[in-house]
């Protein structure tokens, strides 16, 4: 059945973010995910599914707040390097720290994010569950979103 269930979720395409926050000693922290949903517009809540475990989700426990990075088209990079569990990455990829709540924001790669406080969680199986509470939403620029579907990195058609 796990085999089944990953093949019927690879064939959903959906977009690519990373999630970010930092670590009581404001080490920066982050994720690939694309387990990502809008919940609610009022208050703005979105949910975003993190790996049990993982130092990410530690880190964003303690913090309290993180942020949704939306990866543009030409962001493959980044999405690999966050998902690849390299102790380095934030010094491979350009990145800033917000105004207030929330986790490094990757200036280069994203083209939006939202900075979030956590409401509550809910742990599923081998993940967690975060609903966070949209603190502020920023637009770096309009480019295309990066997908991930059937188990491959791809861009929005230009004729869409």
């Amino acid at each position: 059945m796990i085999d089944q269930f990953r093949g019927l979720m690879a064939a959903f395409p959906t977009g690519v973010a990373v999630v970010t926050t930092f670590g009581q000693d404001m080490r920066p922290w982050g994720m690939t995910v694309s387990s990502l949903s809008s919940v609610s517009v009022d208050p703005p809540t979105l949910l975003v599914c993190l790996r049990d475990r993982s130092p990410t989700l530690d880190a964003l426990v303690r913090n309290g707040s993180f942020t949704v990075n939306l990866l543009h088209h030409e962001a493959r990079p980044a999405a690999e390097l966050f998902s690849s569990g390299d102790p380095e990455r934030f010094g491979q990829v350009a990145w800033e720290k917000p105004e207030s709540v929330g986790g490094p924001h990757l200036v280069d790669d994203a083209h939006a994010a939202a900075d979030c406080v956590v409401d509550h969680m809910h742990r599923i199986g081998t993940h967690v569950v975060v609903f966070g509470k949209v603190d502020r939403v920023v637009h770096r620029s309009a480019a295309q979103p990066l997908l991930y579907g059937l188990r491959q990195y791809a861009s929005w058609p230009r004729s869409a």
